[in-house]
């Protein structure tokens, strides 16, 4: 009965959508091999999802067929607006010409108006830009990696560390992957940046520790660079998406999460710090465990934060953005420079710097992706290094971040 509603959903969209083949083509063919499709598509994902085992959780099956499934969606929903839009105006026509004929001239015809092919014609077009994006992002898109450089300015940085360059990675969620010579790219990339210290900020599997066996030899390819690897876990490693014979098992697995770190050279850091030194100062890295505002809450900012003084320059890892929101940004011990993920940037959005910055999640949370300053403290949400729940990538790239930290006040 779960699935009855949306399946009647999908159904008056599909029928919807069909008048715009119709009014296209009268060739039946076409007709027959637009419905055969739209059968096979529903008849998979009410198949793959049916089987969901949630002892199990998301599989690449389950990701195919969400992928199938908006492919194919989501350019009907623009013929559905433009088809319905097309059939308030001929209903306000139909209308005018029933009392026009009734009460002016007495005569019968056919009130309402055909469809017009221009209408169908041009839903068919705008349609095919989002097909086209959704497939590109399924092919290359969730690939397709860039490198994001900030340069950060502090007065209080200490003078040794003046230069000092840092790269993070967040969101690999090992488990979506399908494609080794992209990954070990996307390593060499990271490789290449030689920077100071490398930092991962949470999600390193989608819900088993299992899905990272086949690539723990390929993300141990990852340098360490000269002042180390450090690591804190995201909301997806705690295993809270999935059902559990018993508690030791779910307990098992996340003991089994933890040394995927080890095992590729992290220092994971569970609510605790450590310090950077070089030339006689020091600034200090602290690891929060996942404290999201609709999430899991098991971060303890002030036990990680123990051993570091005020006077310290803090580098916090946390994963989901909302922390630096409702507790970090204003706390008195001044974090000044806060490191997530988590949002994935919903994977799909627009952004043409100086222009246009626009994801749905951004009506979900204030800091989704990218560089956010206030009150002198920074915040960078880092897009994602891998992919979930839907296998693409659309507007919104996979992101290697690197940060410069400079001394000094900003330039204006």
């Amino acid at each position: 009965m779960r699935w009855l509603i949306p399946i009647i959903i999908y159904v008056l969209i599909e029928t919807y959508a069909f008048q715009a083949i119709r009014t296209m083509t009268k060739n039946q063919w076409v007709q027959i091999g637009y419905l055969t499709v739209s059968v096979f598509v529903l008849g998979y994902a009410i198949y793959v999802f049916a089987n969901y085992d949630r002892s199990v959780g998301p599989t690449k099956y389950t990701l195919r067929a969400s992928g199938i499934l908006l492919l194919t969606l989501v350019p009907k929903l623009i013929l559905v607006l433009f088809m319905f839009g097309e059939d308030i105006v001929r209903l306000c026509v139909a209308g005018y010409n029933y009392l026009t004929n009734t009460f002016f001239e007495g005569t019968t015809a056919q009130y309402l108006p055909e469809r017009r092919k221009f209408i169908s014609r041009l839903a068919l077009g705008v349609a095919a830009v989002p097909f086209a994006g959704l497939l590109h992002g399924i092919i290359k898109g969730k690939y397709n990696f860039k490198v994001i450089r900030h340069v950060l300015y502090f007065e209080d940085l200490p003078s040794a560390f003046d230069g000092f360059r840092v790269t993070q990675i967040s969101d690999i969620h090992s488990g979506s992957f399908d494609d080794v010579a992209k990954i070990e790219y996307a390593v060499d990339l990271i490789n290449e940046q030689e920077t100071d210290l490398l930092l991962f900020t949470g999600d390193i599997v989608n819900t088993v520790a299992e899905e990272m066996d086949d690539w723990i030899d390929v993300f141990k390819r990852i340098k360490t660079p000269e002042y180390g690897k450090y690591s804190v876990l995201g909301n997806h490693d705690y295993g809270e998406y999935v059902t559990w014979n018993s508690e030791e098992e779910k307990e098992a697995n996340f003991e089994a999460i933890k040394e995927i770190h080890t095992k590729i050279d992290f220092n994971l850091l569970l609510n605790e710090s450590a310090f950077i030194e070089k030339e006689g100062e020091r600034i200090a890295v602290i690891g929060v465990e996942n404290w999201g505002h609709n999430f899991k809450k098991a971060g303890d900012l002030t036990l990680a934060s123990e051993k570091v003084t005020n006077e310290d320059f803090k580098i916090l890892l946390s994963h989901d953005p909302s922390h630096w929101e409702y507790e970090v940004k204003k706390h008195n011990a001044h974090y000044h420079l806060t490191l997530s993920g988590h949002t994935h940037g919903f994977q799909f959005g627009i952004e043409i710097p100086g222009f246009v910055r626009w994801s749905p999640v951004q009506y979900v949370y204030k800091q989704w992706a990218g560089m956010y300053d206030e009150m002198g403290r920074y915040l960078n949400v880092n897009r994602g290094f891998g992919f979930h729940a839907f296998p693409g990538r659309v507007g919104i790239w996979p992101e290697i971040t690197v940060i410069e930290l400079r001394k000094g006040a900003k330039p204006a």
